[in-house]
């Protein structure tokens, strides 16, 4: 059983593809899977356009911690890209 004061974090279900995808990709980065995951939302923010994501959005109460209104520096967002940048074509 989790204490109480421990936040409890929706774990979806990947579908296979998914799942077999990630592992591989963290396996080239020589990450475990959650650090892969990680990494992936990390990135999603830089290539997608985030207005459109804040316009359609259904939770306004977490705006202030959002990663689409990214207090990620360029440093911190190339230091992402740069872990994946061998692997991209």
């Amino acid at each position: 059983m989790q204490p109480k004061n421990q936040k409890r974090f929706y774990s979806p279900q990947f579908s296979e593809t998914a799942s077999v995808t990630v592992r591989r990709l963290a396996w080239a980065l020589g990450l475990p899977m959650t650090a892969a995951v990680d990494l992936i939302v990390k990135i999603l923010p830089s290539v997608v356009q985030a207005e459109k994501v804040c316009q359609l959005c259904k939770d306004t109460t977490k705006c202030h911690g959002c990663t689409f209104r990214s207090t990620y520096t360029p440093q911190e967002q190339n230091k992402v890209l740069f872990a994946l940048s061998e692997l991209i074509v």
